[in-house]
C-alpha cells in the first residue's frame, strides 16, 4: 500500500455556483457550495504541495488520457459572463511522472504540450469552478487530466498510476474528481428528461457513500449513458488514486435543483482527518474571555460589541483573513457572564454580503437587542464570554437522525420556526432538544411540524 496520504474531493462544476456567475440563484444550491467551502477548509490544513484535477471538459482524446504539464495554467468563465483570468502555476515534473506511471501500466497517454491544437495551460469550466472554491488564492501547484473514451478499469489504472507518480517523486498531492452526476433529472434539464436519471445517481451514491469505489467499474453502460452521466471516470479514476476498498469517503452534500446531480465528498483517510480539524476550532470549546486566546471570528465579535457599547461606534472593517470560513453563513452569537447567558442573536441563513459582516450584525444585535435582556452596559464587557456559531446549510430529517451533541434542529410549523444550537448544556437528548425548539417556535407538542438538522463550526 502506498505510505502517501490520500486526500481526494469529488467536487460538481457548474459555473452558477460562483457568485460573479449565478448571483441570487447560488442560493439554490446553498448545500453544495457550503459542501465545497468545508472541503477548500480541509484541504487548508492538509496543504499539499500539488493538486491533481480530472476535468470531463478539458481538452480529451479517444483512446488516450491526457496530462496537462504546462508551467502556467489559466482560463476564465467569461463564456458564462466572468472575464476574469484565473492563473495556477503548473507542476511539469509530476506531469512528467503520471504520464510515465500511465504508459507503464500499459495506457497510451500523451502529454497536452506535445500538440498546440490540445491547448496546453488553458483550463475549461470544470477545472475553473471547483478551483474556485478549494483554491480561490492559487496556492497550490496544479495539473490538469483530461478522462478518455478508455475503459471504466483504465481509469481507475490511471488513479492509481497518479499515486505512484506522487510517490515515486515525493509529492503532496490532493486529487480533485470533478464532475456532475446525471444531466437528465427533470423534465427542465439541459440534456432532456430520462426516467434513469435519478436511478444512475442512486447508484453512483450508493456506491460512493459506501465507499465501495472499484464498485463504480461495473455500472451498466445503458444506464451511464441513459442517464446522462457526466464525472462517473472522474471518481472512478479518485478512487484508483485512493486505492483502498472500501475507501474512507465522508458524503457532504447531493442535490439537483436544476435537473442536474451535484455530490460532494471526502475521500481518503487524509481528507477526512483535516476535515475532522477543520471543523474543530484550535481555541476549544471553552474560551472567548478578554484575554484569552480567542479565535478570529470572536475577535471580530467582541471588537463590533466594545465600539458599540463604549463608542457607539460602528466596525467598518470586518474583514476575516482565515481561508477556512466560508463567504457566507448563517451565524450565532451567544453571550455569557459568570456561566449564566446575557444575549443571544443569530441567522439560519446569510443575510449580509460576506461571513464578517454576519459576525458583526449579530454581535451588536446580542449585545443590544435581545428582547430578553437588557443592553450590555460597559462595565459588563471585562468578563464577557463570547462564542460564535457559524452554521452549515440545513438538512431534512427524522427524529432518528438528530444527535443533540453533532446536530442543531429546526422545527418548522407554518410560519413557526424554532432553533435549537447544538452541543448545550442541560440538552442531553433528542426529545429534550425537540422540546425546546418547539416551545421557541410556539408550536404545540401535537401539532405537526417539519425537523431539520444542522451543523456548526462554534469559535471561542
Amino acid at each position: 500500500m502506498s505510505s502517501v496520504p490520500v486526500f481526494g474531493v469529488i467536487a460538481p462544476h457548474p459555473p452558477i455556483f460562483v457568485a460573479s456567475v449565478g448571483g441570487e440563484r447560488t442560493h439554490q444550491t446553498r448545500r453544495s457550495i457550503d459542501a465545497l467551502q468545508r472541503a477548500a477548509h480541509a484541504l487548508h490544513l492538509f496543504d499539499p504541495d500539488t493538486l491533481v484535477l480530472m476535468s470531463p471538459h478539458a481538452p480529451a482524446l479517444a483512446d488516450a488520457f491526457l496530462v496537462d504539464g504546462a508551467e502556467q495554467l489559466s482560463g476564465s468563465l467569461g463564456t458564462f459572463g466572468d472575464d476574469r483570468l484565473r492563473s495556477y502555476r503548473g507542476d511539469p515534473e509530476l506531469a512528467s511522472a503520471i504520464a510515465s506511471e500511465v504508459a507503464t501500466v500499459g495506457h497510451a497517454v500523451a502529454l497536452r504540450s506535445e500538440d498546440p491544437r490540445l491547448q496546453p495551460g488553458w483550463l475549461d469550466h470544470a477545472s475553473i469552478v471547483p478551483l474556485d472554491f478549494l483554491d480561490k488564492d492559487s496556492r497550490y501547484a496544479l495539473v490538469v487530466v483530461s478522462l478518455s473514451h478508455l475503459g471504466y478499469h483504465a481509469h481507475r489504472d490511471f488513479g492509481a498510476a497518479v499515486a505512484c507518480a506522487a510517490e515515486r517523486i515525493g509529492r503532496r498531492v490532493a486529487f480533485i474528481a470533478s464532475g456532475d452526476l446525471s444531466h437528465r433529472l427533470t423534465p427542465d434539464a439541459p440534456a432532456g428528461y430520462s426516467v434513469r436519471g435519478q436511478e444512475l445517481d442512486a447508484w453512483i451514491i450508493d456506491r460512493v457513500a459506501q465507499g465501495s469505489l472499484a464498485q463504480l467499474v461495473d455500472c451498466d453502460r445503458d444506464l451511464a449513458e441513459a442517464g446522462g452521466e457526466c464525472g462517473l471516470r472522474s471518481i472512478i479514476a479518485l478512487g484508483g488514486y485512493c486505492g483502498e476498498d472500501p475507501a474512507p469517503v465522508r458524503k457532504l452534500s447531493y442535490e439537483g435543483p436544476w435537473g442536474v446531480g451535484y455530490l460532494t465528498a471526502l475521500v481518503g483517510h487524509a481528507a477526512l482527518e483535516s476535515d475532522d480539524a477543520a471543523r474543530t476550532p484550535a481555541t476549544g470549546y471553552r474560551g472567548g474571555t478578554p484575554g484569552a486566546d480567542e479565535s478570529e471570528v470572536v475577535r471580530l465579535a467582541r471588537r463590533a460589541i466594545v465600539s458599540r457599547v463604549s463608542a457607539d461606534a460602528v466596525v467598518s472593517d470586518a474583514a476575516l483573513a482565515g481561508a477556512e470560513y466560508p463567504e457566507r453563513a448563517g451565524v450565532f452569537v451567544s453571550l455569557h457572564r459568570h456561566g449564566d447567558l446575557r444575549g443571544c442573536i443569530g441567522t439560519i441563513a446569510p443575510t449580509q454580503a460576506y461571513l464578517g459582516a454576519e459576525v458583526v450584525g449579530n454581535a451588536v444585535e446580542a449585545a443590544t437587542n435581545d428582547p430578553r435582556f437588557p443592553s450590555l452596559s460597559a462595565d459588563e464587557l471585562e468578563d464577557l464570554e463570547i462564542k460564535v456559531d457559524v452554521l452549515h446549510a440545513p438538512e431534512p430529517a427524522a427524529v432518528e437522525d438528530l444527535d443533540p451533541a453533532h446536530f442543531g434542529v429546526i422545527v418548522t410549523s407554518g410560519w413557526r420556526r424554532g432553533l435549537l444550537l447544538p452541543d448545550l448544556d442541560g440538552v442531553d437528548d433528542v426529545d429534550t432538544q425537540i422540546a425546546i425548539a418547539l416551545r421557541k417556535a410556539g408550536i404545540g407538542p401535537k401539532e405537526e411540524y417539519a425537523l431539520q438538522r444542522f451543523q456548526v463550526d462554534r469559535y471561542t
